[in-house]
């Protein structure tokens, strides 16, 4: 890409970002405010590339790399850093930490690669002067829960911390199942602590489920986001049929709107 493209990108935001000529939205914002947005273009581009859909994935791309320069605009006017900083940094990184690219270094394949990867980020906190030695050291907190999970489980393995295969973790997992049923049933008899335990079960629940697809070789966002797409677009083929039949799905009893599941079901 031709470096006056990003030159015009950033010049773009900074006269959005003028206090006098800009944009009134633009000109309130700060990182707090644009964080949620800059999650949400990375899942929006994360959606592109399920859908193979070239055309949305280069809008998204855009829509992303726009969040970088907002952020990168306004460190510059807090005297922090610009944009330009932002590429050297992560030039610097990916030359540093790819030796074996750039330096002659050897690794035997990409399992080996991702161990001196982390090899490489333990020693940057350490020069940074991190003292966290743990396996779970630099794994941020503000991922999504459910991502979070996966890399700690990740970490630990690599220290040998994980079942040899899916099979014991299919039987961990009927486990906490039980003993969901167990504080479900506490619940329902007025044990006011129930609740405070079935949090912590149904999270059990969740934190083996994602076990499972690491050892599956599944991406839990992957399959997350493909269950949500299926659940709509089934959900939504229920609301049209029901409508068709001349009542909408929403006063229907429960038996009558499981009937349209079944149907759609079986129509895919």
């Amino acid at each position: 890409m031709p470096r006056t493209d990003i030159q015009r990108l950033t010049e773009i935001m900074a006269r959005l970002r003028d206090p006098v000529s800009g944009c009134p939205w633009d000109v309130q914002q700060d990182f707090a405010s644009i964080a949620p947005y800059t999650i949400e273009e990375a899942y929006e581009v994360a959606d592109a590339i399920d859908r193979n859909d070239m055309d949305d994935l280069r809008d998204e791309l855009g829509d992303l790399l726009l969040q970088v320069v907002f952020h990168a605009r306004m460190a510059e006017e807090a005297g922090a850093f610009a944009f330009g900083d932002v590429v050297a940094a992560i030039s610097g990184k990916m030359v540093r930490r790819h030796p074996h690219v750039f330096a002659g270094e050897a690794v035997a394949d990409a399992t080996e690669q991702s161990a001196a990867w982390d090899e490489h980020k333990r020693r940057e906190r350490v020069d940074a002067g991190q003292d966290d030695a743990s396996a779970l050291a630099g794994i941020p907190r503000g991922l999504p829960e459910w991502q979070r999970a996966a890399k700690l489980q990740a970490r630990a393995a690599r220290s040998g911390f994980q079942w040899p295969d899916a099979g014991p973790v299919l039987e961990k997992l009927g486990e906490e199942l039980a003993e969901v049923r167990v504080e479900l049933d506490a619940v329902a008899d007025g044990d006011l602590s129930a609740h405070d335990r079935l949090v912590d079960e149904i999270g059990d629940v969740l934190f083996v489920a994602g076990n499972l697809a690491r050892h599956a070789g599944v991406e839990v966002g992957t399959a997350l986001r493909r269950a949500n797409a299926k659940f709509e677009r089934r959900f939504r083929e229920m609301e049209r049929l029901a409508l068709a039949d001349g009542t909408p799905l929403a006063a229907l009893p429960l038996g009558e709107q499981q009937r349209y599941w079944k149907r759609v079901k079986t129509d895919e």
